[in-house]
């Protein structure tokens, strides 16, 4: 469905995209995962032809949109992370509006907008302005604006920022029955879990560059140390994390300056924990807490990035 072969883009001397390809097949989920700077909002802008890129290509049903840009436009859907409605205009007005910037008209296109308030849960505000919405409403309407003409790819770019719980599982369900329904999802998230619940495969972009890709368990076998052992201390020294590095189970520790926590990547957790603690204290260091962690996405996404994903 979507093919993006060693695309680069730069602004000025600095390269924001680096060499990235992958592959989304028809009806998949797919999740874009990358702290913030990562190159995310760069590499969906020129999938989405937004923005021209340096080098490579990028298809969408084998046809490259550099040589057709208006028609591959038509078939994709964009979930902006800014709300883009207009605020005094009603909800049926703005998909009214936006159906036509797609070249719907007259009966097909109120057929559409009255087809989408109803798939959006909002048929009932359908003449009520924007302004009037709460955020998740918002959210929701902005979503039915990207559905208007029925694209065949929807990207959504952190489509539940700043919405409160609910809303924000109205939107997971919405792109949820999407997905089942047949089309093809790109969605990107500050929210790991959102990710987990929704994607069949994800892509974790870094620095411009995609670090890691494949299926969550693909992914999550990746980790180096099949655990993390969370350690909450006092009197943190090097002396005491290297030597904590040298057991043998021991892959990997993430130690950040000026926190009381160590984050201990390891293989056969639940027997490494003892020698783990005894050697902390031996070298001086206070354990206050200890809590393991089994692998999951968070755990490799910090590991392969340095950071946590609302980082």
């Amino acid at each position: 469905m979507l093919e993006v072969k060693h695309l680069m883009k730069s602004y000025g001397k600095r390269q924001i995209v680096k060499d990235v390809s992958f592959t989304i097949n028809k009806g998949e989920s797919f999740g874009l995962l990358g702290p913030n700077g990562a190159g995310k909002s760069t590499l969906i802008s020129t999938i989405c032809g937004l923005i021209s890129y340096d080098q490579g290509e990028v298809y969408v049903n084998n046809q490259s949109i550099k040589k057709f840009p208006l028609v591959i436009k038509q078939k994709i859907g964009i979930v902006p992370q800014e709300i883009a409605l207009y605020p005094t205009m009603s909800a049926k007005d703005n998909l009214m509006f936006w159906g036509k910037m797609y070249g719907l008209k007259g009966a097909k296109a109120s057929k559409r907008v009255n087809e989408v308030l109803e798939f959006v849960d909002l048929k009932d505000r359908a003449k009520d302005r924007i302004e009037t919405f709460s955020g998740g409403m918002k959210r929701r309407i902005n979503i039915g604006a990207a559905l208007m003409h029925e694209p065949e790819i929807l990207i959504m770019d952190e489509p539940t920022v700043g919405i409160d719980p609910q809303s924000r599982n109205h939107i997971l369900e919405t792109v949820k029955k999407l997905n089942e329904s047949g089309k093809t999802i790109i969605y990107t998230s500050h929210y790991m879990e959102e990710v987990e619940y929704l994607c069949d495969r994800i892509g974790i972009i870094d620095n411009g560059e995609v670090i890691a890709l494949g299926t969550q368990k693909e992914l999550c076998n990746r980790l180096a140390g099949g655990s993390v052992v969370h350690l909450d201390v006092e009197n943190k020294t090097e002396q005491g994390i290297d030597s904590i590095n040298e057991i043998k189970n021991v892959k990997h520790i993430v130690s950040k300056q000026n926190e009381t926590k160590l984050e201990i990547y390891v293989n056969e957790a639940h027997e490494t924990m003892g020698e783990i603690v005894t050697t902390a204290v031996n070298h001086g260091i206070k354990v206050l807490a200890v809590e393991v962690q089994e692998p999951n996405l968070e755990s490799l996404f910090l590991q392969l990035t340095g950071r946590t994903l609302r980082d």
